[in-house]
């Protein structure tokens, strides 16, 4: 599966959307507080701090919410004093799913992400037990409505992309984790605004487990995002979109 996780995304375009409003709103601050914090609160000097804001603004999250945020990450105000941490697990049917959390407590969270696991028919992994199965690239999104896939993939190599796939809604460019931010800066220039960019976690060596086990990953992976301190969730199966619909 590439990129962030479609099951979140399918999800919310089926109707949840009101219901994770107010997790996604804390998600979506939590990662303006934790870019600020790392490279300064200019988004104009802070390609990660853009990128966090534009996300933020196309989900409609407040302007005061997203200032405030900054604030936090450039000690302004109080608060924002997250450390980002990635844990690895396995899933029903050998599902590889690697997390990344940002924590004020890492025993809080170890602790809730263990105990998500353990009910729902998974198990944390040691780090590397799970990695290996993907790469860690940068990824720019692009709704392929009204787009033409020969001249975006055009596009996009000639800005220092490796590669374009096309899922059938999404085109998606795969950058090196260093040009990531130059490509998209590049494809804006073309006449491009993408969707989303981030670093992401693209799957190299796909699980296969049977529709049940699909079944029970959809649990685990509701029961994790559930929970506060995880950010995104990304594993290694692609899961047919009729079993989306029946969760």
């Amino acid at each position: 599966m590439a990129g962030h996780s479609k099951w979140k995304n399918i999800r919310i375009r089926k109707g949840k959307q009101d219901a994770l409003r107010g997790n996604t709103f804390t998600k979506l601050a939590r990662e303006i507080t934790v870019a600020a914090k790392a490279g300064g609160g200019d988004p104009g000097m802070n390609p990660r701090l853009r990128v966090a804001v534009e996300k933020a603004k196309a989900a409609s999250l407040p302007k005061d919410n997203i200032e405030r945020a900054i604030k936090k990450g450039t000690g302004e105000l109080e608060g924002g004093n997250y450390e980002e941490i990635v844990y690895e697990g396995v899933g029903p049917g050998g599902t590889g799913i690697i997390l990344q959390c940002y924590s004020e407590n890492r025993n809080r969270t170890v602790s809730e992400v263990r105990n998500a696991f353990n009910k729902n028919g998974g198990s944390m992994a040691d780090n590397g037990a799970v990695s290996w199965q993907f790469k860690y690239v940068g990824q720019i999104q692009f709704n392929t409505e009204g787009l033409d896939e020969d001249e975006i993939t055009m596009a996009a190599l000639e800005a220092g992309a490796e590669d374009v796939t096309n899922d059938g809604d999404t085109f998606n460019i795969i950058t090196a984790m260093a040009d990531l931010h130059k490509v998209n800066d590049g494809l804006i220039a073309a006449g491009y605004q993408s969707a989303e960019a981030s670093l992401t976690y693209l799957a190299t060596n796909k699980a296969n487990p049977s529709e049940d086990e699909m079944r029970k990953l959809l649990k685990l992976l509701d029961a994790l995002e559930e929970l506060d301190d995880v950010q995104d969730t990304f594993i290694n199966v692609e899961i047919p979109e009729e079993l989306y619909e029946e969760a």
